[in-house]
């Protein structure tokens, strides 16, 4: 059983939302206490697009083909989980928190977890394959203390 001792931190994110939560409390009656998010502004794809997808020649005479546009809302997403790996090294780097628990959809944790420095990784206590960023505090609280629980 992993245990939310006094301190740890929570961190909830999806590619746009990233909320910390600390446990104010011991293990046996964790209290998670928001203190800080990080959004990214994140239009749709369309939105980000300046033009029409690039075009080429193909074999044959008068004969294009349409070239695949780059996915900057999908790019977006995969640099926020780059972000956010950095912004926890930076706050591991200062001993800001000894523990940690990572709660994020499978592919985020993923992405995620590539990106962590080895001094953060270190510190991972838990990570819970879940999405929860728009879930309030206290189920957030629940959620995370029941999945820990179990395990």
């Amino acid at each position: 059983m992993t245990e939310l001792t006094q301190g740890t931190w929570v961190v909830v994110t999806d590619s746009e939302k990233a909320l910390f939560l600390r446990n104010l409390t011991d293990a046996e009656d964790p209290n998670l206490a928001f203190f800080d998010e990080k959004t990214q502004e994140n239009p749709p794809d369309r939105a980000q697009a300046a033009n029409r997808p690039g075009r080429r020649a193909d074999g044959g005479s008068g004969q294009r083909s349409a070239m695949e546009d780059t996915d900057w809302h999908e790019l977006a997403k995969e640099r926020f989980a780059t972000d956010l790996a950095a912004m926890l090294y930076e706050a591991a780097h200062k001993g800001a928190f000894e523990r940690l628990v990572l709660v994020a959809p499978p592919k985020v944790l993923g992405d995620l977890r590539a990106a962590l420095h080895k001094e953060v990784a270190d510190k991972i206590v838990a990570e819970l394959p879940k999405t929860l960023t728009n879930h309030p505090v206290d189920r957030i609280e629940a959620l995370v203390r029941d999945e820990l629980e179990a395990v």
